[in-house]
């Protein structure tokens, strides 16, 4: 079964849905047979690059396929997938799952129902440097994340939370490994009616910890998770796909040295370079392209019920609940239009 060629299909010819229609047409376990979009000059002009078929209802292609990617405004995620899911052909779903909770539950009760492969694209769980912790296998006690970048003219839809703090929350459930105990947020919006900053803390009954922030107004971009634990501590930086590691284990000498030397009082710690004394290894990275790894997975699903996609559909509701309470925060916590100071 894992050899099984798979007809795919792609929903939606915009950024995202040409990015997967490029690495859907490059699989050798994929059969790139359409694309499908109400707009039919966009369908049309995508499906000629990969010499497929273009449509403008899903309607048309259900006795054509086997899988398909939506990549659709939010909205649309949960009319597009039940007419695939109550057809038993496997859809994989841009992040977020979908507009709400609601909607989310929905596609999942369908899923089950079904029996139908359902994968969500949160395509940084795919990223080399997410895959690298993973294999680490560590329990974090305090994550710290970070995504700014500048305003992308797109997602208008969804406010930042949705578009960009909904891949943090995801990894950052997948580490914590916990159910939510309590979450406290702050957001702002500038441009949009819906959030454009947040910054939220979420705490876990395990005792871990994660403080993320978000922004699509920052003058550059950049992309950052730290995990402390007690194994080991963890920077990575998802946009240059690079990290470091620093053991606890290995560094127990040099905790010894330091308290030997500031006993003895002989020798003037100050001199001492501290990242010198520790054992920092970088992180074991490959170069895959996510989306890349996450149509494999997604597949190789869809030939062997025995696998499962990289983020289920009920990971992604997960992340979607958890992205409601921080939205629930913010609405909580809103700050007051009108500011007055003391003079």
């Amino acid at each position: 079964m894992q050899d099984t060629v798979v007809r795919t299909a792609v929903v939606g010819a915009g950024k995202m849905g040409a990015i997967h229609a490029k690495v859907y047409d490059q699989l050798p376990q994929s059969k790139f047979v359409a694309v499908v979009d109400i707009d039919a000059n966009k369908a049309e002009r995508l499906a000629q690059q990969y010499n497929c078929s273009a449509f403008t209802d899903c309607a048309d292609i259900l006795d054509k396929v086997d899988a398909v990617t939506i990549a659709t405004p939010t909205v649309t995620h949960l009319k597009l997938a039940k007419i695939f899911i109550k057809n038993k052909i496997a859809v994989l779903i841009e992040k977020p799952l979908a507009a709400n909770v609601r909607e989310g539950r929905k596609i999942v009760s369908l899923a089950k129902k079904n029996n139908c492969v359902v994968a969500v694209g949160h395509s940084e769980r795919c990223n080399p440097v997410v895959q690298a912790i993973k294999r680490l296998d560590i329990i974090p006690k305090y994550i710290e994340a970070n995504r700014i970048s500048p305003y992308p003219f797109r997602s208008t839809d969804v406010g930042v939370v949705l578009d960009v703090m909904i891949h943090d929350i995801d990894i950052i459930l997948s580490l914590a490994s916990s159910k939510i105990k309590k979450v406290d947020a702050v957001g702002v919006n500038v441009i949009e009616d819906k959030e454009d900053i947040c910054n939220a803390r979420i705490v876990f009954e395990n005792g871990c910890i994660a403080n993320i922030t978000a922004s699509r107004l920052a003058m550059k971009t950049d992309r950052r998770l730290r995990v402390f634990s007690r194994q080991a501590y963890l920077s990575v930086d998802y946009f240059r796909k690079s990290g470091i590691i620093i053991k606890a284990d290995p560094n127990i000498n040099v905790v010894k040295w330091i308290q030997e030397h500031k006993n003895s009082g002989d020798f003037n710690l100050t001199t001492v370079n501290w990242p010198d004394l520790l054992h920092i290894e970088q992180l074991d990275i490959d170069d895959k392209e996510p989306i890349r790894l996450e149509q494999e997975v997604f597949l190789k699903a869809v030939a062997d019920r025995t696998h499962a996609p990289e983020v289920s559909a009920e990971e992604g509701l997960a992340a979607l609940k958890c992205a409601q309470l921080i939205l629930a925060s913010i609405r909580k916590n809103k700050w007051n239009e009108t500011i007055e100071y003391n003079t």
